[in-house]
């Protein structure tokens, strides 16, 4: 399978509820990875998610990512929006 990976943004508006985390986000901007796979058995060039990973900064020039479900994900930015 060919897969590919963009990064990205994403800034949430207030503290964000994330799965398998535990306590909330504080609002901000975090950078994102989306890890993507090519769906082979089209006739034209159809990306599937398959993984995002969201980069915490712990401490000054310290960070860690956490992988999280795009659903989920998608999810958390819909009830930031909401």
């Amino acid at each position: 399978m060919t897969t590919r990976i963009t990064q990205s943004t994403v800034t949430f508006l207030h503290p964000a509820t994330i799965p398998g985390l535990d306590q909330p986000l504080p609002a901000g901007t975090y950078r994102l990875e989306i890890e993507e796979e090519l769906v082979a058995s089209l006739s034209f060039p159809v990306y599937r998610r398959i993984s995002a990973m969201l980069d915490l900064p712990s401490r000054p020039g310290l960070s860690q990512m956490i992988t999280i479900d795009p659903q989920e994900l998608d999810a958390a930015i819909a009830r930031d929006r909401a």
